[in-house]
């Protein structure tokens, strides 16, 4: 299992996040630090994700574990990147360490922001989160999981959102491929808006957009 870390600061620039809303679910976060340093700042911030289901021994063990599998990627694709944003390798492991620290800390003081589920169902109310952030799952995996489950989780975060969801990003993990039904899949969404927007992060070259869901 690969529990991803990143850091405040990343999701920030991924999500183009000028300002919080009182609440926000990230889904599916892994061994983010996004929401502890969200309801450090008063937010009701929820993250939520199968890997919570681990005893907490076995949750601290994966995150460390997972910490240099993202490397893998990177080095067997290495043309795919750029380092604008991070600056260096070191730097990027920096904010890598720097989050799961936070997000452990956070999931021992504080479990209840923390809830093991996945999409495509989640255990939230209708419209119970102003803002849904969605990092490196939908459309990343692509070739893991097909247009119906896609469809199936897009409809889901739409469901628990009051107002706004954000997909970051939009091409496939790796070479960074764009998805041919990406457009077909948006049409097929009843009672929203939608728009690709660009971000100020870019790591996987032509990676610099992100999906905004606006329920009409």
């Amino acid at each position: 299992m690969l529990v991803t870390s990143r850091s405040y600061a990343e999701y920030e620039a991924m999500f183009d996040l000028k300002e919080l809303p009182d609440s926000i679910l990230d889904c599916c976060a892994g061994g983010s630090g996004f929401t502890a340093e969200a309801a450090a700042r008063g937010v009701d911030a929820i993250a939520a994700d199968p890997a919570y289901e681990l005893e907490t021994p076995e949750l601290v063990d994966t995150v460390r574990r997972s910490l240099p599998a993202g490397s893998g990627i990177v080095d067997e694709h290495k043309g795919s990147f750029v380092w604008h944003w991070y600056g260096t390798p070191e730097q990027r492991d920096q904010h890598r360490i720097e989050a799961a620290d936070r997000f452990l800390q956070d999931v021992m003081a504080a479990p209840e922001r923390y809830v093991a589920a996945g999409l495509p169902e989640l255990p939230f109310g209708d419209r119970r989160f102003e803002l849904v952030l969605c990092s490196h799952l939908l459309f990343t995996w692509a070739d893991k999981f097909d247009r119906a489950w896609h469809e199936a989780a897009l409809r889901e975060l739409i469901r628990v959102s009051n107002a706004e969801v954000r997909i970051f990003p939009l091409v496939l993990q790796g070479a960074g491929d764009q998805i041919p039904w990406l457009f077909e899949v948006l049409d097929a969404l009843d009672g929203v808006t939608t728009e690709v927007r660009k971000v100020p992060y870019e790591f996987q070259v032509g990676a610099n957009e992100m999906l905004v869901i606006t329920r009409d």
